[in-house]
């Protein structure tokens, strides 16, 4: 996609352009009143503004909710702006990358000043300009497609500013040759490319350093921190240039996107990898390596049964007794990391060796430290696990096995294993529990402002779970007002004589209520469920009973599912976590969500479970402080795709009627905005007109 900003002047300019008051901007015949098509004035968002500014004035932490058309963006934007500091944004989506970028900087840039603005993506979202050289003079390609996707990408290349795949519209997601194209850090060079100076991650790394508002994701700011975390700060470290804030949007996912990063990893597909990258150098650079090939051979066999003799399991599960296993299996882990060692002794013998193959010394070396720490190391802040996940074809209706959600509603991978061809790959993973003191140390400690900002971060109207859970020790608090009329908009109805969800008896009668409920709505309904065996136990009772297009996850992907839902008449769409939050649909077109059962993380999912057991342990109560305060969050996040704006109107249905049953109900209803609240389908009936 094309920059829609110029980048050209200084931010002194821009904060002389905005100079005057925040009332002044946001309030009703203000500059924002006469220049934004949609607006209202909203006095959460100039709360939120003035306690964005004066966080940035004092060098302090904030923490703030900010429900759905608060206008958050804008109410941050423009205190960063003003404050002249180089600022990080990051974000939790793709979607509210490209909407601060493509809409509200250019927005804020047109009335106050053109900014220096730059949105980086993951370095595999970008071309490596000398992996498509090689392939152009040792061409391996797999079949008509991917020659096909060769030519596009050549031709896209010498025209492209970028190098974003996102450009590229005819290369879909799951293209094999662009994994063989992209320019992911473990093939780099650096320096020593040709192609440096024409990189396009060198080109990106250039605009980050002279811009004032930089935009990226939670997971490349958390990669980029572990990085420099692991090379102690050393000044070429990572790839994010230094900055007097950061402002976290969408902060509820911190701890697990947190946690993946600071966690170590080595798997059957990471090995594979390295040896087909070894085997394409030895062909590339037309090397007589007998030897070298043979090594290579012997780590892929090596690794084939190692991986093998892993505890059984699906999915996700923890790994307990590791000690144990090399015991037993001792020499096989030696032999292992015998063959990653012998193919470096065998590279180093090389005489002239290319530049390419220093990369894969330093990446063996990577392999055997991960290896050397997941089945040695006895960190006590540290869970081990196994996860085996299949790969090859695609099940079908998307995979009924399991339930979905871990920690925080991040979907347990692993659990849509049926319905493949078989072939897995195999993960050791070693995670963080608690990544608090992390990143009260790397993170808060070492920053001068950072904001945390979500429509959902509160529990009962406070943030003491987020901040322990964060490491947030100081800053300041705010619960922003809902611009939206709650009581008005939208009804929460909880039927209160359904069995309790973990019984047998549950699936069949909440499948007649929601029947029931989808008549009254017309359909127009979300019925999001917390795993796939119930998303398809209910879909399959009421596929023949409803007469409105019925759509599943699974069928599509995820964007053309909710197009498909967009543009059909009184559909029904049946999905489990990936639509529970970052989904927007505005309109009567979505007049009701309901939800299956309180979405408490999966117990046994080995990372939870530490979790929980870490906190008993140390003397706290697990239940009370990490799984109801997480369970809350994501159930805010799937309510929260009903209302959408003030004209938005419909149903909220909670299937599970222990939060009116058990004490802990109350935290859920206490987190919950002000719906309007009942138990009897008459007033549901009679909120929609019947």
């Amino acid at each position: 996609m094309p920059l829609p900003l110029p980048v050209s002047t200084t931010s002194q300019a821009a904060t002389a352009a905005a100079q005057g008051s925040l009332y002044q901007f946001f309030a009703p015949g203000g500059l924002l009143s006469k220049t934004h098509p949609a607006y209202e004035f909203r006095r959460g968002q100039l709360l939120m503004a003035e306690a964005v500014e004066q966080a940035l004035k004092d060098k302090q932490h904030l923490v703030v909710e900010a429900g759905t058309g608060t206008g958050k963006t804008l109410a941050y934007l423009l205190p960063v702006i003003r404050s002249g500091k180089r600022v990080i944004i990051s974000t939790g989506t793709k979607t509210l990358q490209e909407q601060l970028f493509y809409k509200d900087v250019p927005f804020l840039a047109q009335h106050i000043g053109e900014l220096k603005v730059c949105y980086m993506k993951g370095r595999n979202n970008y071309l490596c300009r000398k992996k498509l050289y090689d392939l152009t003079d040792q061409p391996i390609l797999n079949g008509l497609e991917e020659i096909e996707q060769y030519r596009a990408i050549a031709e896209w290349e010498k025209t492209t500013q970028t190098g974003d795949r996102s450009e590229l519209v005819t290369i879909g997601d799951n293209s094999q040759l662009w994994h063989k194209l992209d320019a992911r850090a473990e093939n780099c060079l650096g320096q020593k490319c040709q192609q440096f100076e024409r990189c396009f991650i060198t080109e990106m790394h250039r605009k980050a350093s002279e811009s004032d508002i930089i935009i990226v994701n939670h997971h490349l700011f958390f990669a980029d921190l572990a990085i420099k975390m692991a090379a102690e700060d050393a000044p070429d470290a990572g790839i994010l240039p230094d900055c007097g804030a950061v402002i976290f949007d969408e902060a509820h996912e911190l701890e697990d996107v947190a946690g993946s990063y600071f966690g170590v990893g080595v798997s059957t597909a990471r090995i594979e990898e390295l040896v087909r990258d070894l085997e394409s150098a030895i062909q590339r650079n037309k090397l007589a390596a007998a030897s070298l090939v043979a090594a290579g051979t012997n780590l892929r066999e090596r690794a084939s049964h190692f991986f093998s003799l892993l505890p059984p399991g699906e999915g996700r599960f923890a790994f307990n007794h590791r000690q144990a296993f090399l015991e037993e299996n001792g020499e096989e882990y030696d032999s292992l990391m015998r063959a990653l060692t012998r193919i470096g002794s065998e590279i180093q013998a090389i005489k002239d060796k290319p530049d390419d193959l220093f990369t894969l010394v330093r990446r063996l070396e990577e392999v055997k430290t991960a290896l050397a720490f997941v089945m040695e190391n006895e960190d006590r802040n540290t869970v081990f696990w196994i996860e085996r996940r299949a790969f090859g074809p695609r099940p079908q209706n998307g995979g009924r096995a399991g339930s979905e959600f871990s920690a925080h509603g991040s979907r347990a991978r692993a659990t849509q294993g049926r319905g493949f061809s078989g072939r897995q790959h195999v993960f050791l993973q070693a995670t963080p529990i608690d990544v608090s003191q992390i990143l009260k140390e790397y993170l808060f400690a070492r920053l001068e402002t950072a904001v945390l900002t979500s429509a959902t971060l509160a529990v009962s109207g406070g943030f003491d779970y987020v901040r322990r859970r964060l490491g947030v020790d100081h800053g300041r608090e705010l619960v922003v007002p809902s611009h939206f009329k709650y009581e008005e908009q939208a009804m929460l109805y909880i039927p209160p004589d359904l069995p309790d969800p973990r019984l047998p008896a549950f699936a069949p009668n909440a499948a007649e209520r929601i029947r029931r409920l989808l008549e009254i709505t017309r359909g127009r309904a979300f019925c999001l469920f917390t795993s796939y065996a119930q998303m398809h136990e209910i879909h399959d009772r009421l596929l023949g009973e409803l007469e409105y297009p019925v759509l599943i996850q699974g069928q599509a992907p995820k964007n053309a599912l909710l197009e498909e839902f967009r543009s059909t008449p009184h559909a029904v769409l049946f999905a489990t976590a990936s639509f529970w939050q970052g989904v927007d649909v505005q309109g009567e077109q979505l007049s009701c969500v309901i939800i299956d059962r309180l979405p408490f993380a999966v117990p046994n999912d080995p990372v939870v479970a530490a979790r929980i057991k870490a906190i008993d342990l140390s003397g706290g109560n697990a239940f009370f402080e990490y799984q109801v305060p997480s369970a809350v969050i994501t159930l805010k996040q799937g309510f929260g795709r009903l209302i959408r704006s003030l004209h938005d109107r419909g149903l909220l249905a909670l299937m599970d009627n222990r939060v009116l049953k058990k004490q802990y109900g109350r935290v859920f209803l206490e987190s919950l905005p002000n719906y309007r609240r009942t138990t009897q389908l008459s007033d549901v009936e009679k909120f929609f007109g019947g």
